[in-house]
């Protein structure tokens, strides 16, 4: 049976259609690797790629848009509400079908190190690839961002995992490593004030002692004039994503506003969604498996 890995790259750059365009063609090039889906925001200043394949195109993948993305974007110059810390700022592989969660961390060790090789762009591994504990979490590595990174890479306890303490000059650094399915998911307000949108992600993010697989930060939409709450969820069957969402709404009605709706950022697995039909619509008895057309034509 086919061996199957996902790819999700996010890349520094959701304005210039060019740029998009180019990493779009580059990524439909790769032999054995499928495209699913792109996304771009213009205010996260962010595209977010979902790609599909074998590990041995999957690697090769990475590498290419990785190196494209780098003559493409240059950091200096890059600005948007999103944290961000390298061009290609962060590439998670994913085990899907014949694959384990030790095999994807092999993967991203083998590309971090090419990376490096052939492009001198340093890398940390983070999620299940870490080798320290305080790297699991991806918001702890990029801290700082790429304006604070030089000064970071010199402390004791923050070499990168590939490459030496400095950062690439345009590219800047890069996180890579092996994790499981998450869904990114975002919801609005009805408010230009940031601070609300910040003040409910801090209640519900695991890390301030929110939902324990959630982690969120609160954002501006320029574009929209709006504020958001940005969410990854990363375990949606330990923390559903209709309890952070009737969390939101409730922490909301507090501040005197509302939810105006809410988004998935590039591809989530059925289940996740098909949880929250089954919440809302009160379902009783019902078994995903046996009872979700789709399931049973995969």
């Amino acid at each position: 049976m086919a061996r199957i890995v996902e790819f999700i790259p996010n890349f520094s750059e959701g304005r210039r259609q060019d740029v998009i365009d180019a990493l779009v063609n580059e990524a439909g090039s790769v032999r054995g690797v499928t495209l699913l889906d792109h996304s771009s925001d213009a205010s996260h200043n962010r595209s977010v790629f979902t790609m599909v394949g074998s590990p041995e195109g999957i690697a090769e993948a990475a590498f290419r848009l990785c190196k494209l993305a780098s003559e493409k974007i240059d950091m200096r110059e890059h600005s948007g509400e999103h944290p961000r810390m390298g061009a290609t700022d962060v590439m998670p592989f994913v085990p899907v079908k014949e694959i384990s969660i030790e095999e994807c961390v092999d993967l991203s060790k083998r590309v971090a190190e090419r990376i490096w090789k052939e492009l001198e762009i340093p890398s940390f591994l983070y999620e299940n690839s870490a080798a320290k504990p305080e790297r699991t979490n991806l918001a702890a590595v990029r801290k700082g961002q790429f304006e604070g990174m030089p000064e970071k890479l010199l402390r004791d306890d923050w070499a990168p995992d590939y490459g030496e303490r400095r950062m690439h000059p345009t590219a800047g650094i890069t996180a890579i490593g092996a994790r499981q399915p998450l869904v990114a998911f975002n919801v609005n307000l009805n408010t230009p004030d940031v601070k609300i949108a910040s003040e409910i992600a801090k209640t519900i993010r695991g890390s301030s002692g929110g939902f324990k697989y959630c982690k969120a930060l609160g954002v501006m939409l320029e574009d929209r004039g709006i504020a958001q709450v940005s969410i990854n969820m990363v375990n949606y069957e330990g923390t559903p994503l209709y309890r952070v969402f009737e969390a939101i709404r409730a922490e909301a009605r507090r501040w005197g506003v509302s939810i105006t709706g809410s988004e998935i950022i590039g591809l989530t697995p059925a289940k996740a969604l098909v949880d929250c039909a089954e919440y809302y619509l009160q379902i009783e008895g019902f078994d995903y498996k046996k009872q979700v057309l789709e399931v049973h034509l995969l």
